[in-house]
């Protein structure tokens, strides 16, 4: 069983290092980063103006960002919110939404290509029906981040007002923030689910869609928060790039996050092509 075991784990690694060149990951994953960039400051210029509706500040957001995005990164992002914030305008709520909807939905179709390569198969669905799936995952992922924001404010105020209510002791509050974080962790595996399932033009289970979730997911917060150590401690991008130094460190940025969400699927895919070849 050990030898079947060991057998299999090197098939599915020489097949996914395969596919790694094949299916051009590391071009996709390039083009994958450029829309992440053009989406990047509508989305921001949105959640700003939206603060203003919710309970939540701007120290708030950046502290989110801050977890995870490099340090010369959060210089340039910083930066560039105070200075959009210094000139409120009434229309920023509008032009956020559809500027980032549009940018981020073209992210999207770059994931399906992407996916499409995965499993082998071509585009047949018609352009108005790709870009509203890639319109409704769009915003299915602002929805995840909006609940990332709120999760760290309403859950810790849930928390204390059941704990001093019922009498339980601190050391409880601490388990329910575990259990507040653990919350926001699979919200994104279900999105990241969500998206390997409607990506790719091909019937799939949702059973086999979420071996590459979990994968995407804890492989992004690994890979951001090891690239952010980096940065900090061996990286001196500014030296070389000089003003430049914070786009260059954002671009290397969302391109390990697209490869990390491309290799989500890449994976799903190599197992279901085994499990075909097996059976």
């Amino acid at each position: 069983m050990t030898q079947t075991f060991v057998t299999r784990l090197t098939g599915f690694i020489k097949e996914l290092f395969y596919r790694f060149f094949h299916d051009e990951i590391i071009g996709l994953s390039a083009q994958l980063a450029y829309f992440f960039l053009l989406s990047l400051f509508p989305f921001l210029i949105f959640l700003i103006t939206l603060i203003g509706y919710l309970p939540i500040s701007v120290d708030d957001l950046l502290g989110l960002v801050s977890r995870f995005a490099p340090g010369e990164t959060m210089t340039l992002i910083e930066s560039n919110l105070r200075q959009i914030m210094e000139e409120p305008r009434g229309d920023l709520l509008s032009f956020g939404v559809i500027a980032t909807i549009w940018s981020a939905s073209n992210g999207i179709n770059a994931i399906f290509r992407a996916m499409n390569r995965a499993y082998d198969v071509t585009e047949t669905r018609h352009f108005l029906i790709s870009r509203l799936v890639a319109i409704f995952l769009t915003i299915a992922m602002i929805v995840v981040i909006i609940i990332a924001l709120l999760l760290p404010v309403f859950g810790k105020a849930i928390g204390i007002f059941i704990f001093s209510h019922l009498g339980i002791s601190n050391s409880f509050i601490a388990i329910w923030d575990f259990f507040r974080i653990m919350i926001s962790f699979f919200v994104m595996v279900v999105v990241l689910a969500i998206l390997y399932y409607f990506a790719p033009n091909k019937r799939l289970q949702f059973r086999e869609v979420w071996y590459g979730a979990f994968f995407a997911t804890i492989g992004w917060q690994l890979v951001s928060l090891a690239f952010s150590y980096f940065v900090l401690n061996f990286g001196n991008y500014t030296a070389t790039y000089g003003s430049l130094g914070g786009i260059i460190v954002l671009m290397i940025w969302f391109y390990l996050t697209a490869m990390v969400i491309i290799l989500g699927g890449e994976i799903n895919a190599v197992i279901r092509f085994l499990k075909t070849i097996h059976n």
